[in-house]
Formats: structure tokens, sequence, C-alpha cells
């Protein structure tokens, strides 16, 4: 199996950048006590990779493969001759294995034209490093499409728009993720859920998981991503079926406000993201039992957050065991529907989207035994407020998952 190193059972938590003044036994074991299960945009240095392989982390190293970065486009459609696959074999003739080389990094943010050689690519790095998984991010939403020109090498994207640029890669690409970066505090939160929407479809219609690069640090040096943020970034990526969260930037890399200073010393990000992850690994045992199937937004969502997302928020909906879901008035919810393997259970995701400072209530219906609920990652009250009718609180900010319980209580 091609990147067998990975538990792809569980719901795998990274961070991006590990500068050498964070790298310590002190770092890697406040990294492991921070949930975190792998490093990117980091080397195989010997004694680094060591101590990740002491603490159970893994590392999609840089440094191994040639390094490649579509930046403002300039490059586009150069990938070819700048690497060709020769440069792969090379680098495999020379590569040493180690328990901690989870996966091997391809590069980052890359034009559509050059999606057909990182087919070859990646092709060749599942041959030549068969226990590692080939890691490749994705431009978001946000990175520029073509201008008026035939070679269309004055935009990121390299195609129209990014419905394209994703069919795209997925028809090159034989990856069985895809992975992209979105940054909704800098950017927008409507385009946010225009991403998720468009890679998660993407990814149910061809059965590949959902990994996403999200932020801890800011654009803006007065500002820091609260914990809130953190969970709304998060909960509604999970809302749309992702499979990994990845934060950026753990030591500097870009931008302001990251995990630890300069100094190598903790700010107050590492507290908050230390209570996301554990959020998110203790729903993740349950979560993960499910694929996403649907995603609904639900009741009242600020305008701004919907506009120009392709998905218009409903009323409520029924989907396999749960009827009627709905949010109380006033509030608005996105919802992932999910099933099991063999489709015998079934459960919800939920996320609030409300943008308000009170709590939300869904209601649905369902048959059977009373069902369970956690709410970012604990367990939560279930109320039967009539026949086979429940009521449950979502906080805001927060994640809801909600699954048939196993026994009646």
């Amino acid at each position: 199996m091609v990147g067998d190193k990975l538990n792809r059972s569980r719901l795998l938590i990274g961070t991006y950048c590990l500068q050498p003044y964070a790298r310590s036994e002190a770092h890697i074991r406040a990294l492991a006590d921070a949930g975190v299960d792998y490093l990117c945009a980091t080397p195989a240095d010997g004694k680094l990779l060591d101590l990740c392989d002491k603490y159970g982390i893994g590392v999609f190293a840089t440094g191994i493969l040639p390094s490649w970065w579509g930046g403002d486009g300039d490059n586009a459609g150069t990938l070819a001759s700048e690497i060709p696959v020769a440069r792969y074999e090379e680098a495999a003739r020379r590569f040493v294995d180690h328990p901690a080389l989870w996966g091997v990094d391809m590069g980052d943010e890359p034009s559509a034209l050059d999606f057909p050689h990182y087919g070859r690519l990646f092709e060749a790095a599942r041959r030549l490093f068969p226990r590692q998984l080939p890691y490749l991010n994705l431009y978001p939403n946000y990175a520029s499409v073509p201008e008026n020109t035939d070679s269309q090498r004055r935009s990121q994207l390299g195609v129209p728009d990014y419905q394209t640029y994703i069919d795209e890669y997925v028809r090159c690409v034989k990856s069985d993720y895809i992975c992209y970066d979105y940054y909704m505090y800098a950017t927008s939160i409507a385009g946010a859920y225009e991403n998720l929407r468009v890679v998660a479809d993407k990814c149910r219609g061809t059965g590949r998981d959902l990994w996403i690069v999200l932020q801890v640090n800011s654009n803006r040096p007065s500002e820091w991503m609260s914990l809130s943020q953190l969970r709304h970034q998060a909960y509604t990526a999970l809302a749309f079926g992702a499979r990994s969260i990845n934060w950026a930037c753990w030591t500097a890399g870009w931008w302001h406000n990251q995990v630890l200073d300069d100094a190598g010393r903790p700010t107050r990000q590492y507290a908050r993201i230390c209570a996301v992850n554990r959020e998110l690994h203790a729903m993740g045992a349950r979560y993960m039992r499910y694929r996403n199937r649907a995603t609904h937004f639900i009741g009242s969502i600020p305008a701004d957050r919907l506009a120009g997302v392709g998905q218009a928020a409903e009323p409520g909906f029924s989907a396999g065991s749960f009827r009627d879901v709905r949010v109380e008035e006033g509030f608005g919810a996105v919802i992932g529907h999910m099933t099991d393997a063999d489709g015998a259970r079934d459960a919800l995701m939920a996320a609030d989207v409300s943008g308000r400072e009170e709590a939300a209530y869904l209601r649905f219906r369902k048959a059977g035994l009373k069902p369970a609920a956690l709410l970012n990652g604990l367990p939560v009250p279930v109320l039967r407020v009539g026949p086979d009718e429940y009521r449950v609180r979502l906080e805001p900010c927060s994640g809801l998952l909600i699954e048939q319980a196993d026994s009646e209580k």
C-alpha cells in the first residue's frame, strides 16, 4: 500500500513549518502533546526524524524530491522541463527510509497547466517511494485566473475557473485525496464555504479523501485567531467530510502570530491549538467511522456568508434515518449527512454558521434507539421532545456529531 505508514482510519492533524529553533526534544514533545500527527514544510533531518518517531509524529518531508511552487503563475506550464521524471529517479537512488518519513512533498499550489506532468510524477513517486504518501497541495479558489493571453501564463490557476482547476486535477493526477489550503480570515468566509463545496463534491464523486490546510496564524500583526475562529474553520470542514486538518503555521513560515514565536516559545496560540486538536481527536474517534454523502446549509445564515456560494440555504432536509432536520428560528448551520462503509448506520456532522453569540438548537426526527451526540468531542444530552423527535444544543462556532446510540440508556 502506498503511504502505508499513515493510519488513514484516524482523523489526522498536521501543521506547517518547523524551523531549526523549534526542533529540540522538548519542542517535539510539545507537538505531540498538542495532538499533532504529522509535519509539513519540514526537512528529512536525521535527528529530527528520530525525535518525531519517538513521539509518534510523521513527516511529509521537503528536500527529498525537487521542490516546486506555483507562486504567482509565472512558471506555469514549465514543470515538465524543470523536473523530468528522471529527477525523481535520481532522488530515489539517494533516498534512505526512516520510520518517521510518512510522505514526500511533491510541491505546492501548481497551475493546471502542469497537472498532466504532475500525473506522471505522481505515478513515479508511488512506484519509487511505495511506503510514503506523495503529498501535493493545491491552490484555493482565490488564486488568480487567466488574463487575455493564449499561453494563460499570467495566472495561477491556468484555467478559467476553480471548478475546472479541480476537474483537471482529478483527470490528470490519480491521488486518493485532494488537499488544498484556505485561509478564511485572511480572505472570505463565503469563499471558504464555496471552496469546500467544490472540493467535497469532487471527493464524493471520485472516492477521494478531503484534506485541508487552515490558519492558526494571521496575515495582520495585530490579530490572533481565537479558539472560536479555529473551531469555525475545523468544524465547517468536517461538515463537508474533511479527513485531515492541517494548521499553518507552527513556527515562522508566512504571516504573523504563529504557535511559537521566533525564539521557539509558545504564544497564546499554543493553548488554543491544543484545545481544538484535543476536541478534533475526541470527535474523530467516532466521526471517522463514516463518510460524507451530502452537505446542507440550513436556517438563517448571514447573506455575506453565502455570497457566491453555489448552494442555497434550505429550511431543513431529510436524509437516511434522519427526518425533518432543522435549526430553530434565527440560527443557521451547515450539516453533513454521513454513512458508514456498508450504509447500515448514518450520522450528522453539524457546524454552527449563524455568526451569533447565542447557542442554536437542532431538531430532527429519528426512529429507533435514542441518538447520542458529541459537542466539540464531549457527550451532550439529546432531549426527546416528541414521538421520535429530538432537540440538541449547538454552541456558537462549534461542531456537533449526532449518531445512533449503541444502546438505549
